[in-house]
This record gives C-alpha cells, structure tokens and sequence, in this order.
C-alpha cells in the first residue's frame, strides 16, 4: 500500500469520524484505496451516494433528512479533495461538489445556516453564518477558522457545540483555503483578513459586536491568536494545536502537508514554502493578545510539537489557559472528549451566555 495512504489511515479516522464521515464508510473507501492517486475519486463516489439520498429525500419532501444527506455528502466531497493537490482539476472538481452540496443542505440544518460572501482583496471570503435555534439575538458569535487542509464543509459537528450553547457560528474560509484557494494564496498576517471578517459578522442582524470570539484548528490554531493579537474587539481566542512558528515545523511535516502548502501559498518549490512557513509566525505578537486565551494541544501531535503551545500560553499578554492532553494527536480528534465539551463550555462562560 502507498505510504501516503497508509499515513491516511492511520491517523485521520478520528478527525473524519467525530467531522461526519460513518465508520462503515470509512473503513469500506480505505479497504479499497492502495495508491493515493485514487483517494478522490473513492471519496467523491461514497459522496456521490449520499448526494443522490439527499435528492431523493428532496424529491419525497423529506427536507430534514435532505439536509442531513448533504451536509454528509459536502464532508466527503471534502476529505475527497483536502489534501489531494496532485491532481488540481480533480480536486477543484471534488471541492464544487463539497461547495454545492452544503449550500442544498443550509436551508434544511437546525438551526439552518446562511451563506456570506465578504469581498476581500478582489476576491472573496465566503463564511456560513448559523444562529442558535429558539433564543432571542442578538447573540454572541465565535469565527471559525480552518487549517491547512480543512475548510468550513468540515465544521458542522463542532458548530453545533456553540449553537447548543447560545453561541452562534460563523464558518469561513480565509485566504488559501477552501473557496478562497484558487484566488488567495496563504499569508501570515491574518489580522487583515481577521479585521476584514469581523467587520462583516459585526453588521449581521442578530449578532452583537460586543461579544465576539476566534476559534481556529491546525493552521486555524495559529490564524485565531494572530487575529486577537491585531484586534481589540475579540473577547475570547481558542488556538487549537496551532504553531507558534510553521516554519520551525517543515522538517518533520509529512510530504503531502509540504505539498499542500506549496500549493496553497503559490510557492515554486519545497525550499521557497518553507520561507513562506517561516512567515506564519507570532514572534513579537504575542504581547498584544490580551482576551482570554485558550491554547489546547497534544503531546503526541506528530505536526506541531507540543512546545508551540507552550510558549504561546506563556507570552500571552493576557489571561490564558492551557490544555495538555497527554494522549492527544493532531487536534486532539482521538482524544475528543476531554476537549470539545470543554473548550465550548469556556468560550460559552468568556461570551455572556
């Protein structure tokens, strides 16, 4: 079996499984992949089922279960395309149907979601705004930020901890992710696009500006603090198994997460992205981070080393917390239920609710 798809499995079942993806249809796609050429079109074609559940339901007028099949369907499309650049005209195609099928589902989730296009840079960074269910606005919200390899398709499962908590949600991809990646490369100074999103969700109905959160993952972890650190208007920042310094990380990066990056930050070859990580860094920032501040990590993360968090925790200007799981992978997915309650349950208390 490709090393890469080996790598595959080993240590994205737990990310995939909590984020939608069903155990059976993990283990049916992953029996039958050997060569990572083949990963997104295995996925794209279990997407494709679930797809055509949805229509099904749609056609029946079972629009509840319509949503939920393509909420299930967007998540797969995903995982088809997240890392998968070896082969950009199949996963741009894999990442129009994620894109598509979340859009069917918005209207049907509970509580429903709506999309938001802000323009940015002359291009765009399109969120997916959710308001928690049978609560008087306006309420509090928390941006969520995706990674390297994720994007806002991802987030349903994490959304719902904040919708259940009074907290809405707003899902969005920033520059070198997801509906932004073909436009915007990555860029380190995420309190530009930070400011840019936060003026927009702070003009929504329904939502108070007063009462604004920052949670990020992976990449996401590192893009939240830098958020913080360049505006005064969050008040609460969850960074989790974020980097302090991508670039110190490169050398022990597997060979897809390099390449991915390659891609998505337009660099020419390995040693020119590893210039560009090296600018994804809080290195004299940390000082104007000054909300409340949650640094959640693994020390088993094969990623980013749990130092990271370490130092961010302690140079923090701010009060912040951190949140060792001694068990913890890349994100902590294997160990879900000593984080997600909590860290939810934090940012519910920091917000008012």
């Amino acid at each position: 079996m490709d090393d890469r798809v080996t790598s595959a499995i080993a240590n994205w079942a737990p990310r995939f499984t909590t984020n939608g993806v069903a155990v059976a249809d993990f283990e049916r796609v992953t029996r039958a992949v050997s060569r990572w050429e083949d990963w997104c079109a295995a996925w794209s074609a279990v997407a494709a089922e679930h797809e055509a559940l949805a229509v099904e339901a749609g056609t029946e007028q079972r629009f509840r279960s319509a949503g939920q099949h393509y909420a299930q369907a967007s998540v797969y499309y995903h995982f088809a395309k997240f890392l998968f650049v070896q082969d950009l005209d199949q996963m741009r195609t894999a990442h129009a149907a994620a894109v598509r099928c979340l859009d069917s589902a918005l209207p049907y989730l509970d509580p429903p979601g709506r999309r938001v296009e802000i323009p940015y840079d002359g291009s765009r960074l399109v969120g997916v705004l959710r308001l928690p269910a049978h609560r008087i606005g306006p309420h509090p919200l928390v941006v969520m930020i995706p990674g390297l390899d994720s994007a806002k398709e991802e987030f349903r499962s994490t959304e719902a901890l904040f919708l259940e908590r009074g907290i809405a949600t707003f899902s969005v991809d920033g520059p070198g992710q997801g509906e932004a990646e073909y436009d915007l490369p990555i860029r380190g100074d995420w309190e530009r696009p930070g400011a840019a999103i936060l003026d927009a969700v702070s003009g929504l109905d329904d939502v108070d500006p007063e009462r604004l959160g920052v949670w990020g993952v992976s990449l996401g972890g590192y893009y939240a603090p830098r958020v913080a650190s360049g505006d005064d208007r969050v008040r609460a920042c969850v960074a989790l198994a974020g980097p302090y310094d991508f670039g110190s990380c490169w050398d022990q990066l597997p060979a897809l997460t390099r390449e991915a990056f390659r891609v998505r930050s337009r660099s020419t070859d390995d040693d020119a992205a590893r210039k560009v990580a090296h600018t994804l860094s809080l290195d004299g920032r940390t000082s104007s981070i000054t909300c409340p501040l949650l640094v959640v990590t693994g020390r088993r993360d094969r990623l980013i080393p749990w130092q990271h968090a370490e130092r961010l925790t302690a140079e923090a200007a701010g009060p912040a917390t951190l949140l060792m799981l001694e068990e913890g992978n890349h994100g902590c997915m294997n160990v879900a239920a000593r984080h997600r309650q909590k860290t939810a349950d934090w940012v519910a208390a920091r917000l008012g609710v």
